[in-house]
């Protein structure tokens, strides 16, 4: 996708760095930044300069690539790995693809295991972005039923960002939404600012305008209403964890939304890689939740009238906060699954009836 009219991935490899877009920064400072150690990469993925499971963990695949550059050490290797999987826990992209490039190395000779991970690295990062592309386009037909049957303007709601900034290209949730933007079809996209972190306002808003696609942000608790007003005519969100059962694991607040489209009648789908799938656990309650600072929640930043960035605290001094990352949506509120080999029910039965 392009920002200012220039092509972008929100992540790449050049002269043994890698570079990314700082999404702490956006959307008033548009900063590219170099890792050049798995530290490095290990805080982009702590700070959030790099988010969204995707992006997350092709993070990691190169950050391990730059822990061998650093020490071409076994041990160094390993440890790195372990620190790189506790960055942040919640999103399973993250632990897969580590454990993928250490099965990949697994074996390999010293003097080859830089060039075989790197390799590696970049097939992930492709891997990711045709499972995108195609996702767009299963996903893309659900929006001409809708389109077709409406003969007007499609209204989508998506909270959070599961854009092309949460991927390598295209996203998730948005891909179905950009390949009818290109086709043509008429969409308006309602976007949750998503707090605490504002990735809706931030992000979402962002990159939808830079490819023109016509989107209104909206506060968190807006949706419900616009709903029963019928100014919606389904939701698509992303996920960073979904279980084998259909579960869906996504940012704070998706949960709420997938009730008030169940009591109004409204599609719910949910947009995922195949590497989102948790294939091992079982019950909802066993995905590691993250909390993050409390910061997050009783502070905001934004430009000041100088327009310089500032942040200030909006709670008062002596409240306690909890600043809970996700929440977790049941599968009978999923409409379906739109994944990079077709639509499915959210259940067991969908899931391997794809994938199995």
């Amino acid at each position: 996708m392009k920002i200012n009219g220039k092509s972008y991935r929100t992540i790449w490899f050049e002269n043994n760095i890698v570079k990314i877009i700082d999404q702490t920064k956006l959307p008033h400072q548009f900063i590219i930044k170099n890792l050049k150690n798995v530290n490095d990469a290990i805080n982009a993925i702590k700070k959030m300069e790099v988010r969204g499971a995707p992006l997350i963990g092709a993070t990691a695949a190169y950050g391990l690539v730059l822990s061998i550059i650093e020490k071409n050490d076994l041990s160094y290797f390993k440890k790195s790995s372990e620190d790189l999987i506790l960055s942040r826990p919640t999103a399973i992209n993250l632990k897969w693809a580590v454990d993928r490039m250490i099965k990949k190395l697994s074996g390999a000779n010293r003097n080859e295991i830089l060039k075989i991970a790197q390799d590696e690295a970049k097939a992930i990062v492709e891997e990711d972005l045709n499972f995108c592309k195609n996702i767009g386009l299963n996903g893309l037909e659900i929006i001409e039923k809708i389109a077709d049957k409406k003969n007007n303007t499609v209204n989508i709601l998506t909270h959070c960002n599961a854009g092309w900034l949460a991927t390598i290209d295209w996203g998730t949730a948005t891909s179905p939404i950009y390949h009818a933007h290109k086709k043509g079809i008429k969409v308006h996209v309602w976007v949750d600012e998503t707090r605490p972190r504002n990735q809706g306002a931030n992000l979402t808003s962002y990159e939808l305008n830079e490819e023109g696609v016509p989107n209104t942000i909206i506060a968190d608790n807006t949706g419900g209403i616009l709903m029963q007003r019928g100014q919606v005519d389904m939701c698509i969100v992303g996920t960073d964890r979904t279980l084998s059962n259909g579960d869906v694991c996504n940012k704070i607040g998706t949960y709420l939304k997938a009730l008030a489209a169940k009591d109004n009648n409204i599609p719910f789908y949910v947009a995922l890689p195949s590497s989102t799938i948790d294939w091992k656990i079982k019950d909802h309650k066993k995905i590691p939740i993250e909390e993050r600072n409390s910061e997050e929640l009783s502070h905001v930043e934004g430009l000041d009238k100088d327009n310089k960035l500032q942040k200030v605290l909006i709670y008062p001094q002596k409240s306690k906060v909890m600043n809970l990352a996700f929440d977790v949506t049941p599968a009978k509120y999923v409409t379906g699954l739109i994944t990079e080999k077709g639509v499915c029910e959210a259940s067991e039965q969908g899931l391997k009836g794809l994938f199995k």
